[in-house]
């Protein structure tokens, strides 16, 4: 196990040490003057040699610490005088690599930068080097150092889970730990690919996808049966042992026997044809069709490959696209455009070492892997994997057949996957310069952020951020806040955004002064967790919901906290809530509207709708668990008794909030105006 010699560290691979660091990847690029100037402007810091006397101290701060060093494996931290960690990395002999920064020459200007920022080190000794690889993937995701290369989507995988604690086996969507009973398939690429691959599975073998609550609690079949997606058999309109049969034959296809499924249903279909049972040869040819569909969206078919995971990286404007595809039971469960970080004079045997390590560290690894290029320190990573798996594990660069194929259709995807990105930065780049025009900011913002609140008559009132940028969306750093203020009146929307701005600056405050390192428009060598490297956390542009007393309200908190200038706008909806006829407020010009068809107005539109997606998502999350804890009995006139008779007929508080009015109004002692009650109280808009 990794001895410490100092506080835990972070990790990187050995050979981008050695080379160079990372830039805080904008992916903003596109092919045109647009790409130029915003790879000029990742590449400003860059180009700037730090001074002497910051660089001199940097190398005698390091000097100072190899002589604590060991000739042994293991990683080592770089870390700046406020403790973020600025550079993980991992050695044979770390007594050797950390002296290596010691030279006073010989380095690239960004990894000069590094050690110029550097006020302090750690050590980790491990007991090979394999387990310093894996050690360094571990920290590299857990502290996100900025000079390493970052696997940035690092969300886990979706699986098919088919249970067995259950006489009559659900299928169901699954992700995290893998401790319940019964058999997962997968991964899938993403969310959408699982959904649809369940409900052709649902058509072809009528299974049930409730759960046990629900399935205890059915005296009648639902809706699904009525169309044909279950066999119904919690009201035993299947025998358990057909349905098990038919339970078994969908684990025999996932399991990439799809070949003798399809057979056996084309017999039977065959049979029940010459026996002019053609009710029940449609329902057969129907189930085929279902089978048919699931590969029909899998794009390739491999025929003698039963599992493996596919990589192949592609470079431009420099950026690079990793795509990945899943191979499992001969079937392809779709594929994924990953976008790591990384410097861009980095090629992508240096990237795709440091991304398979960090990709594999919490995920379980296939016996093959395929790749479009052959990876720096490619036996370190195969006897790393290999020993994280518990058994031999294949990297491969096939040059011919089937699998060539494969990693060639995977390079194909990553081209066309970098292309809609920066072809997407290069219309993103322009709505923000279009927006700095028409709002009078000094420059396209990098960070805006959007604020929004959702109540009920100002019960379970939550706030709620959004931030946006040159790469849309950034969803990893949203924020809600639960209004708890005492000094915060019930429904009091402008109270509200006054303690949800007041509380979010304090903090950016304390954690990023205004006149610090992460300062808006300051050097800085580090971003703090979450962010993008190479940006601050202050925004460029603060966007309120709401008119003149959200935008008074706003500025008056900025005032108190001492945060200077920070531009403000507020939106206000237009007459009858029209979307088109927003009114926009800003401090010193006369409220104005824009023309209906500007593009900017359709951005910011888009901004304010989804920060208020995401705050009445917040409030109904906050609202469903407080019901949870008090009750049903919180919504006028349900009692104990009524309670009980909502949760025996539809089994879990979900399928009563997803109920509609009719099926309210059908429970037993539940009259028409109690089930209009209990339907406006979990479908208010907030």
């Amino acid at each position: 196990m990794p001895r410490e010699k100092s506080a835990p560290g972070t990790d990187l691979e050995q050979r981008i040490e050695e080379e160079e660091g990372l830039i805080g990847a904008s992916a903003d690029e596109a092919g045109d003057d647009e790409q130029e100037e915003i790879l000029a402007e990742a590449s400003d810091e860059d180009d700037r040699e730090p001074e002497t006397g910051p660089l001199q101290r940097g190398r005698d701060i390091i000097r100072e610490f190899t002589k604590l060093a060991p000739e042994s494996p293991g990683c080592y931290r770089m870390l700046d005088n406020a403790g973020n960690v600025l550079y993980v990395g991992k050695a044979k002999n770390i007594r050797k690599r950390v002296t290596s920064y010691t030279r006073p020459e010989g380095h690239s200007r960004r990894i000069s930068r590094m050690i110029a920022a550097t006020a302090s080190m750690e050590l980790v000794t491990t007991s090979t080097e394999t387990e310093a690889l894996l050690l360094e993937a571990n920290l590299i995701k857990r502290f996100r150092p900025y000079y390493n290369v970052l696997l940035r989507d690092d969300k886990s995988f979706p699986y098919i889970l088919l249970t067995k604690d259950h006489p009559a086996p659900a299928i169901a969507k699954h992700r995290g730990a893998r401790n319940q009973r019964g058999d997962f398939f997968g991964p899938f690429a993403s969310a959408g690919s699982v959904n649809r691959t369940i409900t052709a599975l649902e058509r072809a073998f009528f299974l049930r996808s409730c759960s046990d609550s629900v399935y205890e609690s059915r005296t009648r079949p639902c809706l699904l049966f009525q169309i044909k997606r279950c066999s119904a058999p919690c009201t035993g309109e299947i025998a358990l042992d057909e349905y098990n049969r038919m339970v078994g034959e969908a684990r025999d296809f996932l399991s990439g026997r799809s070949t003798a499924v399809k057979d056996h249903l084309v017999r039977d279909m065959q049979a029940a044809s010459d026996a002019l049972d053609y009710e029940k040869a449609a329902v057969l040819r129907d189930r085929l069709a279902a089978l048919s569909a699931i590969q029909s969206h899998q794009g390739v078919h491999p025929r003698n490959t039963e599992e493996a995971d596919v990589f192949a990286a592609y470079q431009h404007g420099g950026i690079t696209c990793v795509q990945s595809f899943f191979v499992r039971g001969y079937q392809n469960w779709g594929n994924r455009a990953n976008f790591p970080r990384a410097d861009k004079s980095l090629g992508v045997e240096e990237i795709l070492g440091p991304f398979l390590a960090q990709f594999y560290a919490d995920k379980a690894i296939p016996k093959l892997i395929l790749l479009s290029h052959k990876p720096d320190e490619y036996d370190l990573l195969v006897e790393a994997l290999s020993e994280k798996a518990g058994r031999r594990i294949e990297i491969s660069v096939p040059q011919r057949g089937e699998k060539s194929e494969l990693v060639a259709h995977a390079l194909q995807n990553a081209r066309e996957a970098l292309e809609r990105r920066l072809a997407e930065s290069s219309s993103q780049l322009r709505l923000l310069k279009n927006l700095a025009e028409t709002f009078g900011l000094p420059a396209a913002p990098k960070r805006i952020e959007v604020y929004d609140n959702s109540h009920i008559m100002g019960t379970n009132a939550v706030g709620a951020m959004i931030v946006a940028g040159r790469e849309g969306f950034a969803k990893n750093q949203y924020r809600k806040f639960n209004i708890k203020s005492p000094d915060t009146k019930a429904g009091d929307d402008t109270g509200m955004m006054r303690e949800v701005l007041k509380r979010r600056f304090k903090r950016l405050l304390e954690e990023s002064p205004r006149n610090g390192p992460n300062a808006a428009g300051a050097e800085t060598a580090t971003a703090p967790a979450g962010e993008t490297a190479g940006e601050t956390p202050w925004p460029d542009l603060v966007i309120v919901d709401g008119g003149l007393p959200q935008l008074n309200a706003a500025r008056e908190v900025m005032a108190e906290i001492g945060v200077g200038e920070v531009p403000l706008l507020a939106v206000a909806k237009g007459l009858d809530r029209d979307a088109g006829r927003e009114l926009f407020h800003i401090a010193g010009r006369e409220p104005f509207r824009l023309p209906p068809r500007d593009p900017v107005l359709y951005f910011v539109e888009r901004l304010r709708d989804e920060a208020h997606r995401f705050a009445i998502g917040s409030h109904r999350a906050r609202r469903s668990s407080n019901i949870g804890k008090s009750g049903l009995q919180e919504i006028p006139g349900v009692g104990p008794s009524r309670k009980r008779a909502l949760l025996h007929h539809f089994g879990t508080l979900q399928a009563i909030e997803q109920a509609s009015l009719a099926d309210l109004g059908s429970v037993p002692g539940i009259d028409a105006r109690l089930a209009k009650a209990v339907y406006d109280f979990f479908h208010a808009g907030g």
